[in-house]
């Protein structure tokens, strides 16, 4: 067995724990009123499920193999395993609530940036941070005019999303953050049409944009460049 397949199936197991772990902060990661009126509810029972399905696990799973392979034994591989963490979470509140937290997505937006700093610090390569941060902020700033634009299409929990994904994509360069948001835009078109063609939703259905606007960015990170760990 490979180094390669070795560190694929070992953070792949660790991906699949996480999807599991995921699929149970899923159901308190948004804020519910408790039963009895007062407070917010906070308990966690490990064995309920968000989504339903194992399929928390398997995407885990992949994420966390695909990132392993794409970045190697780096100080930013454990910046991208977070970004897979994060945003695993969010997909599932956002598939299941239409909801994108801030009480997931401040925590995810300070994390990558305090890993992407030690990643800095320890490749000596400030710049990237410095994009990384300018790409987040812009990012925020461009969905956030879309979003008073167009109000009904986009909500602030997708202008907060941008932040963090603009962040991570900016680490890799402008071309990347530019490729990321374009996948993510046309992966909720393509979603879009083919649940209007089988009529599954109708025109003026809403549908959460967080798993699109994720999806793509991690496609867009995959792409960009040569992969740490190649299998063959």
């Amino acid at each position: 067995m490979t180094g390669a397949l070795l560190a694929a199936l070992v953070a792949g197991l660790g991906g699949a724990v996480a999807g599991r772990v995921v699929d149970s902060l899923a159901l308190v990661a948004p804020r519910r009123p408790a039963p009895e009126g007062g407070g917010v509810a906070v308990r966690l029972d490990w064995r309920a499920r968000a989504a339903g399905a194992p399929w928390p696990e398997v995407a885990g799973a992949l994420c966390a193999a695909a990132v392993t392979l794409r970045f190697g034994a780096s100080v930013q591989l454990v910046a991208w395993l977070w970004f897979v963490a994060v945003g695993l979470l969010l997909a599932v509140v956002d598939l299941r609530e239409q909801l994108l937290p801030n009480r997931v997505l401040l925590p995810g937006v300070a994390g990558g940036v305090a890993l992407l700093a030690l990643a800095a610090a320890v490749d000596g390569d400030w710049p990237a941070w410095g994009h990384a941060l300018l790409a987040g902020a812009a990012a925020f700033a461009v969905l956030l005019v879309m979003a008073l634009i167009s109000p009904s299409g986009l909500g602030m929990g997708d202008v907060k999303l941008a932040a963090f994904l603009g962040l991570f994509l900016g680490w890799l360069g402008w071309p990347v953050v530019l490729a990321g948001f374009f996948l993510g835009f046309l992966l909720q078109a393509l979603v879009g049409l083919g649940l209007l063609a089988a009529r599954r939703v109708g025109r003026s259905t809403g549908l959460p944009f967080g798993p699109a606007l994720l999806a793509g960015a991690l496609f867009a990170a995959l792409l960009a460049g040569e992969w740490a760990l190649p299998l063959s």
